[in-house]
């Protein structure tokens, strides 16, 4: 609309000085400055709508970011909340483990000293043999039961040590998401 009504000044200013006419080329100059403002205002009009339609999708765009946002901390929360669960359940275990493996480790030095006192026994007392060589028996495989399971223990404390180192390597951020 804008150019159409500065086409037309344009026309009216041609035609009047075409006309010769001064009265009416001043006339034609004050229509084609009327004109000309109106186009402005026109022009100056949609640039504001523009304006506000651009800052109005802005602003929904942001609302739209900000509740993504929210919905990623709330998931982060969550992440981290069970994330610090796991890690305290593996070292409170990694804590019951090393307990037993404590305990084991001291009934099988319990049972290697029973075994080398019942070994030295059965030295002395070699008359006594046959009853002292199952007791001697009985006494190894108690040790043997032992030291199975503190070998497994041992394996089972390398395995959550690892989970634990594993953790306690990843990133920062990582590790509270």
């Amino acid at each position: 609309m804008a150019v159409v009504l500065i086409a037309l000044a344009a026309l009216a200013v041609a035609g009047a000085v075409l006309s010769g006419s001064w009265l009416l080329a001043a006339t034609a100059g004050v229509l084609s400055v009327v004109l000309g403002a109106a186009a402005t205002r026109i022009t100056h009009s949609e640039l504001v709508q523009a304006r506000r339609d651009a800052a109005r999708d802005r602003a929904e765009q942001a609302a739209e970011y900000r509740s993504i946002a929210d919905a990623r901390h709330a998931e982060h929360a969550r992440f981290t909340a069970t994330m610090l669960a796991r890690v305290a359940g593996q070292e409170t275990a990694l804590a019951e483990l090393e307990v037993a493996l404590g305990s084991a480790q001291k009934r099988a030095a319990d049972a290697t000293r029973r075994l080398n006192a019942e070994a030295r026994r059965a030295e002395l007392a070699e008359r006594e043999g046959k009853e002292l060589s199952g007791r001697l028996e009985a006494a190894e495989n108690r040790a043997a039961e032992a030291a199975g399971r503190v070998t497994e223990l041992e394996s089972r404390i390398d395995v959550l040590q690892a989970e634990l180192t594993e953790w306690q390597s990843m990133p920062e951020v990582r590790r509270h998401a």
